[in-house]
This record gives C-alpha cells, structure tokens and sequence, in this order.
C-alpha cells in the first residue's frame, strides 16, 4: 500500500454496557451499569456504565450504591467477563483482516500501524467492519504516534474519527489541563500545578532541569515531552502478554479482626499463583490493594528476592506486604497482584 506511516488508535466505545446492550436490545437508549453482582444493595464498583448513564456523573470504579442514588432508574447488571472476551477476540480479529499491524492494548482497544495516502477512509472501512462483526460502535484517533492517536480518539467518541498530530497539536491541546494528557494523572496534575503547571502549553514550555529537580530526572522531562506531543511512532504485533495477574474479593461486611484479613490475603494469594503458574511465566513483584471503609483505596508492593511461580512464596509476599497497611480501620476490599517481568 503506498502513503505514509500512520498510527491508528482503535477503541470499542462503552464496551461492556455496549456488549450488554446487544444481548438485550430493549435496553437501549436506557441508562445501563455493569458491574459487581448486579445488585446495587450489595457492595461492588461500577464496570462500566453506558453513556445514558454517565450523563449522570456515573463514572468506573464507584460504588453501585452511589450510582444507584445519582440515577435510580438505571439497569444494572452483573459482569460476565467470558461473554467480553468472546466480543474482544471477534474485534481483534477483524482489524487483522486489514492490511495493517495490530498491537493490543487489553480487551477493548488496539494500536494500528498503517501505510495509507487516506487514513480517514481506512478508519471507516475499519468502524464498519467492526460494526458488522460486533455489532458494536468503535472511534479511531488519527495520529504521526502513539501519544497524539490514544489522545485523538477521546476527541472522536463516540463512533466517529478525529486526526491528532504535530500539525494541530498546538491548537487542540496547548489550553488544557496536563491531565487531559495520556500519563498524566489527577495526583500527579496536581502535584504540576503546585509548581504553577496548569495547562499542557505551560508545562511543554517548562524547564526540563526544574522539572528534574521536582519529579525526578527520568519522570520530570518525560512530563516535558508528552506536553510536546511526542510518542512512540513503531506499532508492535508481537502478541498481547498481561503485565500481572490479580484477583480481589469485596466484602459485604466490613472485616475488622486482622487474622480474618489475613486469611483472605493467603487464599486471594493462591489463587493469584495458580494463574501465574496457568500463564507460565514467573512473577517478580507481589502488591495488595486494601479499601478501607467508607471508600479509601491503598496499594503497596514489593519485589520477590528471585522470580518465581511458587505459590508458598507469593503467599509469604503477600503476607508481608499486608503488614505495611494500617491495623485499625474496617476493610471493604482485598485484592493480590502478581507482576511479570516486562519483555
């Protein structure tokens, strides 16, 4: 194909409720939660939620019940993470029926390099592909990298294309918060508007050693850089490989005795190693998550002393990692994550 390199941004808007939605088409147009068991009375966190529903400021990860009190007439439903991966292998599939390179990026969104004289018509021949195989909407960014094509699809959803690169960079995004940049967020936008960083265009006209200084001297420019827009240009087709694996329990009551909680980190523990073994590769780091009561979220971690898949030393790891945590507030939720080497 001749033109030029380009690199496409490919996402499945609102995927889970959409995948929900066509399992039940009399649910459209309705506003749609997905997450937990379903049941708004019970604890959980909101999967996903249609955009009828996040007109109501329903957003991932609240609680159903506070999603329930912002929009009592939604539809909630429970996750079914096998009919989701059914959905993401059908789209995988139909971006590899083009002439392009696809790097996965999780269950819902992929990477495209492209050699094309009309990314734009490439991009609708791609929506309505997937649209036929899916029966799902997708929004394609347009961009000269990765950076400036993750960030165009935001300005394409839903179902539609948009075209993001040096050329306008400055006109789109010179006047919005550092935030709205793909690495940057909320903690670390507020730490940059301490220094009186608000806007893209001020951080990319900060001084990289003052930068250094104040986030460090890898983090701090690298800040600088994505201000300027610039990203990696090389799509990789490499199979997708999972960076961890994790598995996290919510507690409809509060656990407040800490050998309970311990239990449940050591049990969470062996089910994370008997992934870690199913996938065949050791991990190196262990972390645990803790949500305390009312809704106050903490991660810590360590590395392994070696690699490994033993499920007797993830466990320990886990164990030890519990013991950086607070001993007396009431948890909600306990989750282990195993790492995996980065390859």
């Amino acid at each position: 194909m001749s033109g030029r390199d380009w690199v496409l941004h490919v996402d499945l808007d609102q995927f889970i409720a959409a995948v929900e939605v066509a399992r039940r088409p009399e649910l459209r147009g309705r506003p749609v939660v997905v997450g937990g068991s379903g049941d708004p009375t019970q604890r959980g966190v909101v999967a996903t939620a249609s955009y009828e529903a996040r007109e109501f400021g329903i957003q991932s990860g609240m609680p159903l019940r506070t999603a329930a009190k912002r929009c009592p007439e939604a539809v909630f439903l429970p996750s079914d993470p096998p009919a989701y991966q059914r959905v993401s292998e059908q789209f995988m599939a139909t971006l590899r029926r083009f002439p392009v390179v696809v790097e996965e990026l999780g269950w819902d969104e992929a990477f495209l390099g492209v050699r094309t004289d009309d990314p734009e018509a490439m991009a609708a021949q791609i929506r309505e592909a997937v649209r036929v195989a899916t029966g799902l909407s997708c929004s394609v960014g347009v961009g000269d990298n990765k950076l400036r094509a993750k960030l165009a699809t935001g300005f394409a959803k839903p179902a539609g294309t948009y075209r993001l690169t040096r050329d306008n960079w400055a006109a789109v995004m010179a006047e919005r918060p550092t935030d709205a940049l793909w690495g940057i967020g909320r903690k670390t936008a507020r730490r940059l508007a301490e220094a009186g960083l608000l806007t893209v265009a001020q951080l990319a006209r900060a001084d990289p050693d003052e930068l250094a200084g104040r986030f460090g001297p890898v983090q701090g420019p690298w800040y600088r850089m994505l201000a300027l827009g610039a990203g990696e240009t090389e799509v990789s087709g490499a199979p997708y490989v999972p960076r961890s694996r994790s598995r996290e329990i919510t507690f409809q009551h509060d656990l407040t005795d800490r050998s309970e909680i311990a239990e449940h980190v050591a049990a969470l523990a062996r089910r994370v190693a008997r992934d870690v073994a199913d996938e065949g590769r050791p991990a190196q780091r262990v972390a645990v998550k803790v949500r305390y009561a009312p809704f106050l979220t903490q991660t810590h971690g360590i590395p392994l002393p070696t690699p490994t898949s033993d499920p007797a030393e993830i466990e320990r790891a886990a164990l030890a990692v519990l013991e950086l945590f607070e001993r007396d507030r009431p948890v909600r939720l306990l989750g282990v994550r195993a790492e995996f080497r980065e390859t």
